[in-house]
């Protein structure tokens, strides 16, 4: 049996989170960090330091700096203001990068072709979420499937929590006695900043408001995470 993985990994809450998960499953991980040169580049160094961590032996960072050419977004240009919160309304945010997954996505089943590995791990969610079209499910699926017509090869795209909420992604974090290192050493913030970020951003209040909430409910979230995903 094929048990190896290639994860895209951004040293963010739900990459690292699946990051763990995976070291449970599989006996060889691939972790692939994308330098697109993104506003907060301090995520590179942070998925390298965390993959180090974790015992993982095989991390490339890739560089994808076009994507920075074409996607216009404040991840991507210092000069569009980073949003408090989400204001957008029915318009997706500034912060969303368009194509990044598309690409993302792409490049780490071209390197799972070359390196043997049938599964791709991707922390993408569409439960709680920024509004991003390329979080869902849907089109997850439809990618997973142009990707193996295409290069004509097995392959799945698995999103472990893509039906979790943030709370019950915290819950599956300490359900791997991995809570703290998650709390302190990811990186999710939309400016860079490590552990509980700047607090202001739409990526730091999803993320406080999910543990604030785990941490007062903890016995009936795990309860739940357990239920969704039928871990022992």
């Amino acid at each position: 049996m094929n048990n190896k993985a290639v994860i895209v990994f951004s040293g963010g809450q739900d990459s690292t989170t699946c990051l763990i998960h995976a070291l449970t499953i599989y006996d060889e991980i691939h972790c692939i960090t994308f330098d697109y040169g993104q506003r907060h580049r301090a995520e590179i160094e942070v998925a390298q330091q965390l993959s180090k961590k974790l015992g993982v032996t095989v991390h490339k960072v890739l560089d994808v700096s076009l994507l920075n050419e074409l996607a216009i977004s404040s991840l991507t240009r210092d000069n569009i203001p980073v949003p408090s919160t989400d204001s957008s309304g029915d318009e997706l945010p500034n912060t969303f990068v368009p194509g990044r997954n598309i690409l993302f996505l792409t490049l780490a089943s071209i390197y799972a072709y070359q390196v043997g590995a049938q599964t791709i791990i991707t922390g993408v969610c569409e439960t709680d979420f920024s509004g991003y079209p390329d979080c869902r499910d849907a089109f997850v699926k439809s990618l997973n499937n142009a990707i193996e017509l295409g290069m004509d090869y097995k392959l799945r795209i698995e999103t472990p929590l893509m039906w979790l909420n943030k709370a019950e992604t915290w819950a599956f974090a300490d359900y791997h006695n991995q809570l703290d290192l998650i709390r302190y050493h990811t990186l999710s913030c939309y400016n860079g900043i490590q552990g509980s970020g700047c607090a202001d951003c739409d990526a730091c209040n999803l993320r406080a408001k999910g543990l604030n909430e785990y941490l007062e409910n903890r016995a009936e979230i795990m309860n739940n995470l357990k239920n969704k995903l039928e871990l022992k």
